[in-house]
């Protein structure tokens, strides 16, 4: 078995180049729309707002080179904004910032910026956790028509430990590895939440003991830390900082360590507060099914090869792959397709939903095989080793393979895309050995931006509501903002939602609570 790239044997510092390191966007320009809920942020005055010190820029850096070329080849992106420049490096982090474990690893990260991007300016800190590396969602940003954001400002993503660049964990077999990702329909006998179960156990065996004695080290809160080692080398006392989806989790658990470092704080389309894996899972389920219907919506109104109902033909799709009709295309590899495409943000939007479209219909049709190319590419993005560990390190409360039987059986009806075949994962992560919640902060002297999408298939917007609950409770300011459009990420594909979040970067005044973007 291939096992390359793991912390567990940087015991010492290593010196390593890493390769580079592509996360639709809106048909409609993106106009604000102001609607005002009072009772829900925390009162600010003016003199809050004024009082908040302006980001510092960093005065000193690590060695950037340049990766454009490579990350974009790497990530298979188009080329973007004329003069768009990629740099990628590495900063020596600890294994374990608490030194029970020595060594240290080069942490990924990669800074994106255009030519006439101001140099005196602070840079964004990005992290998208482990819902896809956080290196290929600022490449997807940069490349794609949400690129006008680098103008104001240097975005740096940080891919978290065991993903992207970040030395990448290998440590499933691949058996089992394809195992987990057809949710063991094919070749394997029982109910479907016994079947995930066990390879569960199997890949929790396999990767623990490879990991360890450091397998308890890739949760919410080492990733803060690592965030914590870049301000570091960085010089500066505060930084800003955007986590997307399984990000704000990340930038959450930094906030609560490192509560003087925070400078700006941007939330996006943050998963539940209490990380309770039910209630993520159901809240992925609405938004991928809200993200189906907006891409049938386009793909009707582009008069695409679905045909009338294109929502139909997709249903259709996903009964014969989950009879075998499509082999070697599961059910639950064709939905982790269509969750990677419907995510992506891209500048050609029209021309994704045809060929998107077109792939659905030829398999539709009998060739699949167009098909099991976006499976793989959308496996490579969202269905890593280095995720599943880190997924399972974050996520609380499991289900048992019972209640989580009981779960698709409900969700089926509410969400029959995805919902019988999101429950049923849910079991891979019940043998991970437990870790404690990722924390929260419990105070927060700057204003926190919450921002989320109406239709996101790998996050959804259900956590909004914990979150801003938690900010409540630490007498934290703070102010939503939603975006009406489909897709990973509100400040990846909105330029609206991105405009607001300039404004709160630059002055650290926050829009006004419950404005809306459309898509």
């Amino acid at each position: 078995m291939r096992r390359s790239g793991v912390i567990a044997a940087m015991l010492i510092t290593v010196a390593a180049a890493s390769t580079a390191c592509g996360a639709g966007p809106s048909i409609r320009p993106d106009v604000a729309v102001v609607r005002d809920d009072p009772g829900v942020a925390v009162d600010r005055t003016p003199q809050d707002e004024t009082a908040v010190p302006e980001l510092p820029v960093p005065s000193a850096e690590p060695t950037w080179r340049n990766c454009t070329d490579e990350t974009l080849s790497s990530f298979d992106a188009p080329p973007g904004p004329q003069g768009l420049v990629l740099e990628c490096a590495e900063v020596v982090a600890p294994i374990d910032a608490a030194g029970t474990v020595t060594g240290t690893f080069p942490l990924a990260v990669m800074r994106a910026r255009l030519p006439d991007t101001p140099t005196d300016v602070a840079p964004l800190v990005l992290t998208t956790g482990t819902d896809i590396a956080s290196t290929r969602a600022l490449t997807g940003m940069a490349t794609g028509p949400m690129s006008g954001a680098l103008a104001m400002r240097p975005i740096v993503a940080v891919d978290r430990r065991g993903i992207g660049n970040s030395l990448a964990i290998d440590c499933i077999f691949p058996a089992d590895r394809r195992g987990l990702g057809d949710l063991g329909q094919f070749g394997r006998t029982g109910d479907a939440p016994e079947r995930v179960a066990d390879l569960g156990r199997q890949a929790t065996v396999s990767c623990t003991d490879y990991l360890q004695p450091q397998q308890l080290m890739f949760g919410a809160s080492h990733a803060a830390d690592d965030i914590e080692r870049l301000r570091q080398a960085w010089g500066v006392d505060r930084i800003g900082l955007l986590g997307v989806g399984n990000g704000a989790t990340v930038a959450l658990a930094y906030a609560a360590a490192y509560p003087g470092a925070v400078g700006r704080l941007v939330l996006d389309s943050p998963a539940a507060a209490t990380a309770d894996a039910e209630l993520m899972a159901e809240s992925q389920a609405r938004g991928a099914e809200a993200a189906v219907d907006a891409f049938a919506r386009q793909c009707t109104a582009l008069d695409c090869s679905l045909g009338d109902d294109p929502r139909a033909a997709i249903e259709g799709l996903h009964e014969q792959a989950t009879t075998g009709e499509l082999a070697p295309v599961s059910a639950n590899s064709f939905l982790t397709a269509l969750t990677s495409v419907l995510g992506t943000p891209r500048a050609d939007l029209q021309a994704r939903v045809r060929e998107v479209a077109d792939v659905l219909a030829a398999a539709r049709d009998g060739d699949v095989m167009p098909l099991i190319e976006l499976v793989g590419a959308a496996e490579e993005r969202l269905s890593t080793d280095g995720q599943f560990v880190a997924r399972c390190s974050d996520g609380q409360r499991w289900p048992t393979p019972t209640h989580a039987g009981d779960l698709a059986r409900n969700w089926s009806g509410l969400y029959p895309l995805y919902g019988a075949d999101l429950a049923t994962g849910l079991t891979a992560c019940a043998a991970w050995p437990s870790l404690p919640p990722p924390p929260l902060p419990a105070a927060l002297d700057v204003p926190v931006l919450v921002s989320s999408g109406a239709a996101d298939p790998i996050v959804g917007n259900a956590g909004v509501e914990s979150v801003t609950g938690v900010l409540t409770a630490g007498g934290i300011a703070w102010a939503s903002l939603s975006w009406q459009g489909a897709g990973y990420s509100a400040v990846l594909h909105s330029g609206c939602v991105q405009a607001r979040v300039e404004t709160y970067l630059s002055d650290g005044e926050l829009p006004p609570n419950g404005s809306l973007c459309p898509a």
